[in-house]
C-alpha cells in the first residue's frame, strides 16, 4: 500500500481521458494504487432526492433501477444530511468509509470505500478524492445521459422530461452572502411549476413560476415562460423588465396565464428588488419569528389588461430566512400542514434539509399524491461580511413599492 497527497492535476487529467461514464474507475482506480481501496461505488441521488442508485467501479454500469436504495432513514442519508464522513467496521475487517460528494451545497451523492487501513490522513485523503469526483461529475454529466438514466427510478412522462430540464442543474447553492436551496414534488399530471435562480458578480437572480394548467399543456406553457424571463435576464434586464418581456410573451403566443415571482438580489446590500404577478407571498422568518410578507400582488403573466407591474423592494437583514413557494404548497391537501409552525421547526436545519422537511410534510399530508405541483424555494441570507457595520442596510426598507 503506498499513501500520499491526491494530485489534482494528475486526478483531473485522467478522468478527462477517460469516457465521461467512468469517472469513479479514474477515482478508484487513484484509491486503489494509493490506499490499496476495495469495492469503490459512488451513489447518487435521483431526480425526487428520496432514493439512491448505485454506480459501481471498473467499468460496471449502474445497479438495478428497478432496486434502488430507500434514502430516508439509510446512513447514506445521514451523511448528506450532516456532510460528514462516516467511518465503520466490515464484515472482513476493514473499514467501510461513506463520504459525502457535495459541490457548493450540491448534495451529488455519497463515495463509499472499503479499506483494510484508514487512520486520519487516509481519511481526510478520501474526502479529498470526494471533493475532486464533484468537480469530476459536474463536468462529465454534460456529455453523457448516465446519470439523467440512473436517476430516474420512476417513470418519466413527457410533461416531467420537459418540466425537468427546465430546472437549474443544481437545487442548492452556498455563496458567501448567501445560501440557497429549493424542491419541486410535481403533481400526478404535472402542475407547471418551475425554479430558477443565477449568480453574477453583483446581483443573485430567483424566480418561482406556476404555469397554469396540467401535462404537456402547462410544461409547453412553463417553456415558453421560463425561455422568456432567461432571454430577459441574460439580456440585462431587472425584475420589472422581465416580468413585463415573460408577459408579452405569453400574449403573443396565447399560450395561456401563468403566476410567478421574480427577485433580484444586490450581493452587497441585500437590498431585493421583486415583482409578484399573482403568487403566494413569500414568507420570512427574522429573529424568532415568521410573517407573511405584506407585498402587493400584480396580476398573472398572460392577463390582457392594462396594468403595469409594480416594482418593489424588501430588505434583507443578515440572518433572515426567505421562502418562496407556489400554491400547490398551501392548497387541497396541502393546507394541512401549518407551513408557518414547520418554517418556525425547521429554522435551524440547512436551507437543503427544510425544503425536504417542507415538500415531505406536503406529499405526507397528500398520501403520495398531489393534485398540484408543491415548489419551495429557501434563501439564507448572511450578508456581505465584509461590508462596514456602519454602512448597514436600514432594517425597516421592506415592502415598498416603487
Amino acid at each position: 500500500m503506498t499513501g500520499g497527497d491526491v494530485e489534482l492535476g494528475e486526478l483531473l487529467a485522467a478522468a478527462e481521458a477517460a469516457p465521461p461514464g467512468e469517472s469513479v474507475d479514474v477515482v478508484a482506480d487513484d484509491l486503489q494504487k494509493r490506499f490499496g481501496a476495495e469495492h469503490v461505488s459512488f451513489l447518487f441521488v435521483d431526480l425526487v432526492g428520496q432514493r439512491l442508485v448505485r454506480l459501481t467501479a471498473a467499468g460496471r454500469d449502474t445497479g438495478d433501477p428497478d432496486d434502488p436504495i430507500d434514502l430516508k432513514g439509510s446512513v447514506y442519508d445521514r451523511v448528506l444530511r450532516a456532510q460528514r464522513q462516516h467511518v465503520e467496521p466490515d464484515r472482513q475487517g476493514g473499514r467501510r468509509v461513506i463520504t459525502p460528494v457535495t459541490n457548493r451545497g450540491d448534495r451529488i451523492g455519497v463515495l463509499e470505500v472499503t479499506l483494510q487501513y484508514a487512520d486520519d490522513t487516509v481519511l481526510r485523503q478520501v474526502r479529498d478524492a470526494a471533493h475532486a469526483l464533484a468537480y469530476i461529475i459536474v463536468t462529465d454529466r454534460r456529455f453523457t445521459d448516465l446519470y439523467h438514466l440512473g436517476g430516474r427510478t420512476t417513470e418519466t412522462s413527457l410533461a416531467a422530461e420537459i418540466q425537468h430540464q427546465l430546472l437549474p442543474s443544481a437545487p442548492c447553492c452556498e455563496a458567501a452572502q448567501f445560501t440557497l436551496a429549493a424542491g419541486l414534488v410535481p403533481a400526478d399530471d404535472i402542475g407547471g411549476d418551475t425554479y430558477d435562480y443565477t449568480l453574477d458578480r453583483d446581483t443573485l437572480h430567483l424566480s418561482v413560476t406556476d404555469a397554469m394548467g396540467h401535462d404537456t399543456n402547462s410544461a409547453l406553457l412553463a417553456t415558453l415562460l421560463v425561455g422568456a424571463l432567461r432571454q430577459a435576464r441574460r439580456s440585462g434586464c431587472d425584475a420589472l423588465k422581465q416580468a413585463d418581456h415573460a408577459h408579452q410573451a405569453l400574449l403573443r403566443h396565447s399560450r395561456g396565464l401563468a403566476t410567478g415571482q421574480l427577485l433580484c438580489v444586490d450581493l452587497d446590500t441585500g437590498r431585493c428588488e421583486l415583482v409578484n404577478a399573482g403568487h403566494p407571498r413569500p414568507i420570512r422568518l427574522r429573529g424568532g419569528g415568521v410573517e407573511e410578507l405584506a407585498l402587493a400582488v400584480n396580476l398573472p403573466f398572460g392577463v390582457a389588461a392594462p396594468m403595469p407591474y409594480r416594482l418593489q423592494e424588501l430588505q434583507l437583514l443578515p440572518g433572515d430566512r426567505l421562502i418562496l413557494l407556489t400554491d400547490g404548497m398551501q392548497e387541497r391537501g396541502a393546507a394541512a400542514v401549518d407551513l408557518a409552525a414547520l418554517a418556525l421547526d425547521t429554522r435551524p436545519l440547512h436551507p437543503r434539509e427544510a425544503v425536504r422537511s417542507l415538500t415531505g410534510a406536503v406529499l405526507d399530508a397528500c398520501h403520495g399524491n398531489l393534485k398540484d405541483d408543491a415548489t419551495v424555494l429557501i434563501l439564507d441570507w448572511h450578508g456581505n461580511r465584509r461590508r462596514p457595520a456602519e454602512s448597514a442596510p436600514d432594517p425597516h426598507g421592506t415592502g415598498r413599492p416603487r
